[in-house]
């Protein structure tokens, strides 16, 4: 967009909110929801070409699409990457480049040799992550003594075990689950020689080392450990009577099984889903297996979006409609519709339609007599809600009505449920994580195949601030039990400097902007010196444009946080947190407001190609970044995985632009909220 002189004096804010209200009201799908594009790194498309190719599933043409989206994503350089502007990722390019080999792309095109000569130069295949070198060793094209050792028995682990599944996160246990069988029976499909990617391993097959790397580099560690057990597990696995192998094989089937979406997937996302497919195969199951055909059938309905001009096809990690959805509405809400418009009053049918009534993997460690209750993030999701989606939907269900009392009982009625389950879900240290409660084993996070970003879902601020807003809506107040706890936690886990750790967002912007409006929200002192620290910081951070940025770096590099080209995410987070904090008058957030309404499109939008969210930081734990700075940059850049929510760039500028007008309002004879002077 064509830079233009904007001073605050020229902005309309009412216009700026008519047109982002007016582009929610024309993309809100008939049944209430909103729903962007969740894009992730091509590892996603990579892995489908690869599953789809191992299961010997004909695809048509989808193969062929997906792999142009590949080629699209490639950079320059030959490098794919963890997200934008980041730097060039080895694993993500191995993959890539074994996707396209697969879908016939000859090694000696330019682009597969760019991406064949970054990955020689980064000490080739041996150097990818545990997961990639899972991918490669189905194709034979690793061996499988290179990856780690997951006996199945381990699904018979009671509870109390220090390894058993519930010990690691939901997305992480549903992943192992069927990696115990694939990685136990080693299903393995030849390629011919020409399709495989000897090229890239920079020596003969037969000089590469084997062994699982140390990631701590000291054999006295847990790290070392752990990895003289994956040995003795290995000679365990020569011995002839394994008793309990084929009821352990049994016992994950059917929790695998059992655990299967309406859509097909496994838990809405990616890593389990594909997994699961491979298992049913190592057990010897076909194509036309029940779970197998649905699975397969699922990838081709809602989660392949198609480009522009349909000749690419990109296949999403997880879809996002209740999120997208709820905070959609609320940005709505602080935007001044009101709550019997006609928008809101499908949202929230369609929310409260989308209540998860069973009794999921939480209820292992949650009170065991609460009432089921919470929203997932997906279409389908019945094992696993989570507690940052249900309060960002308490939120909204708080702030509406329905006039048929039957319908205005059954919403009071979901979040009075809700409501209970959150509590019910606060951890130990008085925070609250995203799927389970006190799920902060971090042993687990050192065993050899974690290399993969993240295996626990330990309490994070940005949810727990988020849940704390939610009672503050409702009327609570500080002095609660369950809220003085949560702002204990919020206290003790700020930065030295002022801003707050985020684990969902990019980064020390979202964090901070999640607890501002929290304490506000509950009544907390916001001139306390702890509150204004936070303050001053994102004050000190502001571009000199007008606007906030942070890179997805911070996480490997804590030291940069608050850095980054100004994005319309991040900058209406930064206004939130600054209004949240009576800081509606300051002229840094004026200058904010102006960056968000000049930059604004005429249909309403926003333009934003950074990555401003986050799924695994990228390091095993997912809480902020501890320990020497290598290993944190060398974990966080090799097995992060970040997210471009393609409405954040839409919904939050609403919000902030909404809030804004709210603040000022009222300071104006003739009811508008252009910024003055």
């Amino acid at each position: 967009m064509t830079e233009i002189a904007v001073t605050p004096q020229t902005v309309d804010v009412p216009e700026a909110l008519r047109r982002a209200q007016a582009y929610f009201r024309r993309t809100q799908g008939a049944e209430g929801f909103w729903w962007g594009e969740l894009e992730s790194n091509p590892t996603m498309e990579a892995e489908y070409i690869m599953l789809v190719t191992f299961m010997g599933s004909d695809e048509g043409d989808r193969v062929g699409r997906v792999a142009e989206d590949i080629r699209r994503r490639q950079r320059a350089d030959g490098t794919w990457a963890l997200y934008h502007d980041g730097p060039g990722d080895l694993s993500t390019t191995v993959e890539c480049y074994f996707a396209l080999k697969l879908a016939g792309d000859a090694p000696d095109a330019p682009h597969m040799r760019r991406a064949r000569e970054f990955v020689l130069a980064k000490g080739g295949v041996p150097n990818a992550r545990v997961f990639t070198k899972i991918w490669l060793a189905l194709f034979g094209q690793w061996d499988w003594r290179g990856t780690p050792t997951m006996p199945p028995e381990a699904m018979l682990l009671p509870k109390w075990a220090p390894f058993n599944l519930f010990n690691f996160a939901c997305w992480a246990r549903q992943t192992i689950a069927p990696l115990l069988v694939v990685l136990t029976l080693r299903p393995t499909m030849r390629l011919p020689p020409e399709r495989g990617i000897d090229e890239l391993f920079g020596m003969p097959r037969e000089a590469v080392d084997y062994r699982l790397p140390l990631r701590g580099h000291r054999w006295f560690s847990a790290e070392g450990a752990f990895l003289a057990l994956d040995q003795l597990l290995r000679l365990a696995e020569r011995l002839p009577w394994k008793p309990l192998r084929n009821r352990a094989l049994r016992k994950i089937e059917r929790w695998v099984t059992e655990h299967q979406e309406a859509d097909g997937s496994w838990g809405g996302i990616q890593p389990p889903w594909v997994y699961s497919l491979i298992m049913y195969k190592a057990l010897g199951h076909g194509l036309e297996h029940p779970p197998i055909a649905r699975g397969l059938r699922g990838f081709r309905e809602r989660w392949s979006l198609p480009s522009d001009d349909g000749k690419a096809l990109r296949v999403q990690a997880c879809l996002s409609p209740v999120w997208d959805t709820a905070l959609a509405a609320l940005g709505l809400l602080d935007a001044g519709v009101p709550c019997d418009d006609p928008v809101l009053q499908r949202a929230d049918r369609w929310l409260l339609a989308n209540e998860v009534r069973h009794r999921g993997d939480w209820a292992v460690r949650a009170r065991g007599d609460v009432e089921p209750s919470g929203w997932a993030f997906e279409f389908a999701n019945r094992w696993y809600p989570d507690i940052d989606d249900t309060a960002i939907v308490v939120m909204v269900l708080h702030g509406l009505r329905f006039d048929d009392a039957d319908e205005e009982a059954a919403r009071q009625a979901a979040v009075d449920r809700a409501v209970r389950w959150l509590l019910a879900m606060q951890s130990s240290n008085g925070g609250w994580a995203s799927f389970d409660k006190d799920n902060t084993a971090k042993h687990v996070a050192k065993l050899p195949f974690s290399d993969f970003g993240k295996v626990l879902d330990p309490p994070s601020v940005d949810v727990t601030a988020h849940v704390v807003e939610m009672f503050g809506r409702l009327g609570w107040s500080a002095g609660h039990p369950a809220i003085r706890r949560a702002l204990a936690y919020i206290r003790r886990d700020q930065e030295v400097d002022g801003p707050w750790f985020g684990r969902w967002g990019v980064n020390y912007i979202y964090g901070t902007a999640a607890v501002l409006p929290a304490l506000r929200a509950i009544g907390e002192d916001l001139s306390l010196p702890y509150a204004r620290k936070a303050v001053e910081w994102l004050l000190a951070r502001q571009n000199d444009d007008g606007g906030w940025g942070e890179s997805c770096a911070t996480y490997a590099e804590p030291q940069t946080r608050g850095t980054g080209a100004s994005t319309a995410s991040q900058t209406a987070w930064a206004i939130i947190a600054l209004l949240a904090a009576g800081e509606q008058a300051h002229p840094a957030t004026r200058r904010g407001i102006a960056w968000l309404a000049s930059r604004q499109r005429e249909d309403g939008t926003w333009d934003e190609p950074q990555f401003t969210g986050c799924g695994f930081p990228g390091y095993g734990v997912g809480e902020r970044a501890t320990g020497p700075a290598g290993a944190r940059r060398s974990a966080a850049r090799g097995s992060g995985f970040m997210i471009n929510y393609h409405l954040y760039r839409n919904y939050f500028p609403l919000w902030a632009l909404g809030r804004f007008h709210r603040a000022t309002n009222g300071a104006r004879s003739d009811g508008g909220a252009g910024v003055d002077g």
